[in-house]
Formats: C-alpha cells, sequence, structure tokens
C-alpha cells in the first residue's frame, strides 16, 4: 500500500509527495475520513490526484494511501430499483444507508440465487453463473466478472444470499481459488469487453412521434438533444425514459438543479410502467449528481452510469442510458483542469474534450456479450449550449460522434409548442435503416411519407418568410395549401402532450396510422385544389379539427377509429369537390 503526503490543495485538486509507487488512474484514500480520489498526473515523485468528495478541512501533511486498483464500483443485482450519488453509493436517505464521506460501497442487499452450474463445469469469463430474483420482479443473470474463469470447485445450494457473498468457487488454470459473488467490481473507465459489435436495424422506440417517426435513434446508437434554456431538455428526457421500450433505464442527472433532480426522485418511484402495469422504477436507475455536489464527482458520474448501463448489457438487455446535460459534465472538466494549470483549448475547455465526448459515445452499441446473449446500450446526451449557440465546442464535438440529432428550438418551446425539436434543424443518418422494420410493423409507406412530411416541413419555412411580405392571401393555391398541410402535419402529429394520458406515449402501430391518414389527406387536397377548391375551404372542414385532435383521442388500442376517420375525410373532400363544381360559373 503506497503513501503519499499532501503539499498543496486547491479545491478538488492535490499535489502529494510520494512515499512509494502509484500507478495512473490509481483509486486513492485521502485523510482520516478516507475521501476517495483518483491519481491524474505523476511527475517523478509528485503525484496530482482529483478527489471526489468535498476537501473542505484538509490541509498539507494529510496522508494519501494508494488502493492498488482503478477507481470502480460495484455491479450486482441491487442496483435497479434504486437511486445513487454520482459515485454509486446510495441516496435512499435511510439511516443506515445514507451517504457520509468516506462512504466505500453501497450496502450489500439479500436476494434468492439459483445456481445455472455444476461443480465440474468450466466456467468462461463473463459467463452466467446463476439467476437471482428481485422479490416478484423479473428474474436477473448473475455473471461472472469478466476477468474471472475457471473450473467450478464448489457452489451454495439454491437460497437467499446478500450479494457480495461467495456463491461459486471456482479453480483457475494455475491451481489458485477465485471466489464469485452476486455481485462484483469493475473499474469505470474500462469498457467492459465483448465478442463482438452487431449492425442494428431496428429503432428505440421513444413514444415520440417527431423522433420515432422522424428522426429514429438505433437500438444501441447515440443521439443528443441540445437546446437552449426552458426549452424542455429534462422533460424530453423524463418523457423517454417514461415511455421508451428498453429493457432498463439509467437515468443520470449530472450537474442539473437540484430542484429538477428532487422532481425525478419523487415522480419516478410513483410511476406506472405502461408495458408492466408496474412501478417503472422496477427498470430504472437513477445516478443525481446535482450542481452542488463536488464538481470532480461530475467528471466521473458520467462513467459510473456507462458501466451501469453496460452490466446490464451484459444479461442480454436493451439498456437506455440517458445523460442530463453532458454540458455539465463539460464544464466540470474545464473547471478540474484549470486547477490542473493546463493550457485551455476552444471555449476554455481542455484540449482532449473531443476525445472525452468519444470514449463517452463509443460505449454505446448492440453486440453479442461473453455470455453468449445479445444485448445493447443506447446512449442519449442532453447539451446545454450557452445562449442556444450550436456552434459552441461541446455540441459542435458532439454531433462528429452521434448518429441522431434532436435539436431543441427555443421559438417552438416559447409557441408552447412540444416536443420543441426543430424538423429542419434535426437529423437521423441511420433512419433509411429502418424501413424494413417499420414495414413488419405495418406501416410499408413509412420512408416515402417521412420525406414527404420533411419536404413540406421545409416548404413552409420557405413559404412563411415570403408570406411575412407579400401576405398568405397573395400566395398562389398550391402554395397556401402547402402552408395548410404542413401546419397540420405540426399540430396533428409533430405536438405530442406530455400531460395526456393517451398521447404521452404513442406506439409505432398507432404512429403509422396517423401517417398514412395525413398522407392521404394531404392528396386529396392536392386533387380538391387542381379541382378548383381554396384551401380555405379545406381549413373549414369538420375533420381538419378531428385530424388536430385524433392523438389526444384515440387509443392506441383503436385503430379501427383511424379508418373511420379516413372514410369521413373522404366524404368531406368528395362533397366539397362536387359542391365547387356545381357552382355556378362566371
Amino acid at each position: 500500500m503506497s503513501l503519499a503526503r499532501i503539499r498543496w490543495i486547491s479545491g478538488p485538486v492535490l499535489r502529494a509527495q510520494a512515499e512509494g509507487p502509484f500507478a495512473m488512474r490509481e483509486a486513492v484514500r485521502v485523510g482520516p475520513q478516507g475521501l476517495l480520489g483518483e491519481v491524474v498526473r505523476i511527475e517523478g515523485d509528485e503525484i496530482v490526484a482529483q478527489v471526489y468528495e468535498d476537501t473542505a478541512g484538509l490541509r498539507p501533511g494529510v496522508e494519501v494511501t494508494g488502493t492498488g486498483a482503478p477507481l470502480a464500483i460495484a455491479l450486482g443485482p441491487g442496483l435497479l430499483g434504486n437511486i445513487f450519488d454520482g459515485l454509486l453509493r446510495p441516496l435512499s436517505g435511510d439511516a443506515d444507508a445514507y451517504v457520509h464521506p468516506g462512504m466505500r460501497q453501497r450496502r450489500a442487499e439479500r436476494f434468492d440465487f439459483t445456481s445455472a452450474l455444476q461443480v465440474g463445469d468450466s466456467v468462461a469469463a463473463g459467463a452466467v453463473i446463476g439467476e437471482t430474483r428481485l422479490g416478484d420482479r423479473r428474474a436477473l443473470a448473475c455473471l461472472a466478472p469478466p476477468d474471472a474463469d475457471g473450473v467450478v470447485a464448489s457452489i451454495v445450494p439454491a437460497g437467499r444470499y446478500a450479494e457480495d457473498e461467495c456463491v461459486v468457487t471456482l479453480r483457475t488454470s494455475d491451481g489458485a481459488t477465485r471466489q464469485l459473488a452476486m455481485r462484483h467490481d469493475w473499474p469505470v473507465r474500462v469498457p467492459r469487453p465483448i465478442v463482438q459489435r452487431l449492425a442494428t436495424h431496428a429503432p428505440l422506440v421513444t413514444g415520440q412521434r417527431i423522433l420515432d417517426s422522424l428522426f429514429p435513434v438505433a437500438l444501441g446508437g447515440k443521439a443528443a438533444i441540445p437546446g437552449g434554456f426552458g426549452t424542455g431538455k429534462t422533460v424530453l428526457l423524463e418523457a423517454l425514459a417514461k415511455g421508451c421500450n428498453a429493457d432498463v433505464i439509467v437515468y443520470l442527472g449530472c450537474g442539473e438543479r437540484g430542484n429538477e433532480m428532487a422532481g425525478v426522485l419523487d415522480e419516478f418511484p410513483r410511476l406506472v410502467d405502461p408495458r408492466t402495469g408496474r412501478s417503472l422504477m422496477e427498470r430504472t436507475v437513477i445516478i443525481a449528481n446535482t450542481s452542488n455536489m463536488p464538481v470532480a464527482a461530475r467528471e466521473a458520474s458520467i462513467y459510473c452510469a456507462a458501466t451501469v448501463a453496460e452490466y446490464f448489457r451484459d444479461q442480454g438487455l436493451h439498456v437506455a442510458l440517458m445523460a442530463d446535460s453532458t454540458s455539465r459534465w463539460a464544464e466540470a472538466l474545464r473547471e478540474v483542469s484549470g486547477r490542473f494549470g493546463e493550457l485551455p483549448g476552444e471555449g476554455g475547455y481542455p484540449a482532449y474534450l473531443s476525445s472525452r465526448l468519444a470514449d463517452f459515445y463509443e460505449r454505446a452499441a448492440a453486440v453479442t456479450t461473453l455470455a453468449g446473449k445479445t444485448g445493447s446500450v443506447t446512449l442519449i446526451g442532453a447539451i446545454s449550449p450557452p445562449s442556444g449557440d450550436f456552434s459552441e465546442p461541446v455540441t459542435s464535438h458532439t454531433k462528429r460522434y452521434v448518429k441522431s440529432f434532436w435539436a431543441l428550438d427555443v421559438k417552438r418551446a416559447q409557441a408552447r409548442f412540444y416536443p420543441a425539436i426543430h424538423p429542419l434543424q434535426s437529423y437521423s443518418e441511420d433512419a433509411r435503416l429502418f424501413a424494413p422494420w417499420w414495414t413488419e410493423h405495418g406501416n410499408s409507406q413509412w420512408l416515402a411519407l417521412r420525406r414527404r412530411f420533411l419536404t413540406l416541413l421545409d416548404q413552409e419555412a420557405q413559404l412563411e418568410r415570403m408570406a411575412r411580405i407579400i401576405g398568405k392571401d397573395a400566395l398562389p393555391l398550391r402554395q397556401q395549401l402547402t402552408l395548410l398541410c404542413a401546419g397540420l402535419v405540426d399540430e396533428a402529429f409533430l405536438r405530442q402532450s406530455a400531460f395526456s394520458e393517451i398521447d404521452r406515449v404513442c406506439a409505432p402501430e398507432r404512429q403509422g396510422a396517423m401517417m398514412r391518414l395525413l398522407g392521404r389527406f394531404i392528396d386529396l387536397a392536392e386533387r380538391a385544389v387542381a379541382a378548383g377548391v381554396h384551401p380555405d375551404r379545406m381549413a373549414q372542414m369538420h375533420c381538419v379539427r378531428q385530424l388536430q385532435r385524433m392523438g389526444e383521442e384515440v387509443r392506441d388500442a383503436e385503430l379501427a377509429r383511424f379508418d373511420e376517420l379516413a372514410a369521413q375525410v373522404e366524404s368531406e373532400f368528395a362533397a366539397l369537390t362536387t359542391e365547387v363544381a356545381d357552382a355556378p360559373h362566371g
């Protein structure tokens, strides 16, 4: 065990005179309370470390003790359904499970364990060693650590055991023994090993129409949500956490305001999972690292969250990691970098900002795990660019690593249009890959309708500038029709209320039915204009109001109502066209 003594300290950064060998990224304990830190630089016989807890009261001469291992967290079944701080210490508030300075790890809970092995079986690294059930909830696989293999020497009988209690003993190739528990430690900065990455042609279904239908993200893909203050980043991330089809949600509040995270911590345990009818927390892990917590811990929290997501991925589950926000994480990098005395790069951020962002986003993937299962981690990171400037460093660098970019617009948010995603500033590079998936879910026209909607919205943006100059009524009828149809797409399809019991989550089948219905309306409207019908007459049709309200009135299980509405649209257009044709001319 190596020792050092503090020579200089500034906030979370300290310099210490080493009295033994230290390694880069080695975890250290500082002072009598054993505050957790990490070695980030070694200069001769001096180490530089960042401390992840409040350093008030530390002074020169205080001991720094090396642990001989990198910064790691304990991964096990006790993670699911709980709330932690940025270093994965419990935030339950219980008297015996409350975070205190120097706290080493969370309390070991007890779970039912059933072995999947027999004495004499060979165990490969990362293999399934058994199964545990979280009360009457889902069963979870218990995994051997990715660095452990051997032959089973002994197994405990089925029963209830603590997470850190030995359940399997292995005899390794060198004759030594290694004890395996239901949980194991893993370094947060080291991606968990896999067999191979997989191409994916299925999207993560978010339940938000503008995302699923226009700008989908792949299962195992990467997405960014940039937006200025008040545009709804946190609300959108919470909506995705509640409505997406991932097996496990890891929600990271990184440097966000305490009152926002308090709302999340209060609301999530009371929410019902629409897929199972049970508590949403049963498939959720919340990591809360608010803006008033130690700044260095904010930098570590994002790696802790990624490691937790990879652990559940290795069990063959699809995991969605939502980070709110990566800008606050980058600000922590900038602050600590300044205390290190490093030369600042663009925007004052450290020169390695881009590589750190790449390290984080590249941990998203659909993979074949060491246990032979298929799982994925989908990363969705919010960005808070100052003044909504998307050219600032965090946003511009992030765009290089993500395939889906969901740009939030201040003007749409101010108009109370939610989700306030701008359809012309957003994009999805993988969208074409999902056409077969949409065909399987009953919408073979998806790609053509998606292109048509985006073209309409682009034309609307150009025509609105012209209409402000010469007036809408001076536009040709076809251009007036474009404005009418684009407005209908906006109101009937892109707007979605997070407060509506029916519309807060929209299934792919309902999205497809809505797209086809709107596409049919546009076809009939174009024919009507060619027959001499004025767009203003169409805007007054009874079915237009029903189309605008269909998202909040037609449930996922009532798809037949879209056929009835389609018949009504056909009937009203036929009546309107006949009326115009029969009207006297001249």
